[in-house]
């Protein structure tokens, strides 16, 4: 399946000496500011796991599969430089940024593979290399805007093709995104989405795909809060002769609530083609918090189907109960699926601890329990850390159509991130 389907000062100086006004060397010609924001951040990205059934690295068993070992490591270390100017001409905008990858020698003692690539699959093809994460203009007039070029797509207005977090750097898409908020407490968003890369492990971020062959997906959101405390949001996505000469359409609706003590979720739609299995999905969320503690339920089902749930730039969904094995093996778990999630977090050790248990009953797997276990804090003003655990055990699982296999994994993560 194709991955588818949006900174003159001006000073004079007088001296004041007995009353009298000395007047002073003229001032020297204002500076002319550029008006450009820059910014960035550099990432060190690193994985292991002991997996001999989940293909994170393209094999199905790695020749050394224990945990820390180099055979069954990962690691990028990255960096990214962008700068964003939002008049650079008659109220015409620009947005720039670049993105590299290295591993810093780590491949020779510590890792076999990387988290990200930049060309091909092959570490010994992906050691070094860049590529323009996103490039756009921008125009605004009254309540209308538009952003066009590569840019990053959010989750909460594009629910299909959005820009993921979790990997070293964010998947984004060449596409024209327009904004209207002529009516009160509503966003209408209008997109034209034609190429992205994808996120993923070992992804080539270099690789920009066209979506829907010579032509696109078209999509339309509608978001609401005219109702206090009540967010409810629409989408409709359109690809005219996709994949064959019937078109694609997808609807998925959002409606949540916060209550102050409580909040609570819900989300459904389809995914129609009329060559394929209709996808119909439906998920529910409600979570709290008590005595500095949050607490969360999710529960999601995906029918029977041809496509499952996706992300047209990566490998999570829009469902409330995406986990880190989501991220690892795409939308696997989500064909023919329940799944449960219970979750709870606290501030704790200067940072935020937070843990999940998820239920899994699907078509690929029999049934898979996962506990997950992550850690957050951030060690200076512009240095974070996160530090992660996830074990998922699964009766049956078939990722490479070559018979089912059983069996559980141990997944360590650990990311610094440094915002300049």
């Amino acid at each position: 399946m194709k991955k588818i389907v949006l900174l003159s000062v001006v000073a004079s100086t007088m001296i004041m000496a007995g009353g009298d006004i000395v007047p002073v060397a003229a001032p020297a010609a204002p500076v002319e500011v550029s008006g450009w924001d820059f910014s960035g951040n550099a990432v060190v990205f690193y994985q292991t796991d002991d997996t001999t059934w989940i293909t994170s690295r393209g094999v199905t068993s790695p020749v050394d599969n224990s945990l820390f070992s180099q055979g069954a490591s990962a690691a990028d270390a990255g960096f990214q430089l962008r700068a964003v100017n939002k008049d650079v001409f008659a109220g015409i905008g620009a947005g720039m940024e670049v993105s590299g990858l290295a591993t810093l020698g780590l491949e020779n003692w510590m890792v076999s593979d990387v988290m990200q690539s930049v060309d091909g699959t092959s570490i010994d093809n992906v050691i070094s290399g860049g590529w323009i994460s996103q490039l756009y203009v921008t125009y605004g007039v009254n309540n209308t805007s538009l952003k066009a070029g590569r840019q990053e797509l959010p989750q909460s207005l594009s629910p299909f093709a959005y820009s993921e977090d979790w990997n070293v750097f964010k998947n984004t898409f060449d596409s024209v995104l327009l904004v209207n908020t002529d009516i009160p407490d509503t966003t209408l968003v209008g997109a034209y989405v034609y190429r992205a890369n994808a996120n993923g492990m070992h992804a080539n971020m270099q690789d920009f795909n066209n979506l829907n062959d010579q032509d696109a997906v078209y999509m339309l959101t509608a978001q609401n809060k005219s109702i206090t405390n009540l967010t409810l949001t629409g989408s409709w996505y359109y690809g005219s002769e996709y994949l064959t000469t019937n078109d694609l359409n997808i609807l998925w609706g959002d409606a949540a609530y916060d209550a102050g003590m409580f909040t609570a979720a819900i989300q459904g739609g389809a995914v129609m083609h009329d060559d394929i299995d209709d996808t119909k999905a439906f998920g529910a969320k409600i979570g709290t918090t008590m005595s500095d503690i949050t607490l969360g339920l999710a529960y999601s089902n995906v029918n029977d189907s041809t496509f499952g749930m996706f992300n047209l730039g990566g490998t999570t969904s829009v469902l409330y109960t995406n986990t880190v094995a989501n991220q690892l093996v795409a939308n696997t778990f989500e064909f023919d699926a329940d799944k449960f999630v219970v979750s709870a977090g606290t501030n704790v050790l200067g940072g935020n601890i937070s843990g999940i248990y998820a239920y899994t009953d699907s078509s690929y797997t029999d049934s898979t329990n996962e506990f997950d276990l992550v850690y957050a804090t951030n060690l200076t003003s512009s240095l974070g850390l996160s530090l992660a655990y996830a074990y998922l055990d699964t009766d049956v699982v078939d990722l490479d159509n070559d018979g089912a296999v059983g069996g559980s994994a141990n997944f360590i993560r650990a990311v610094a991130r440094y915002n300049f």
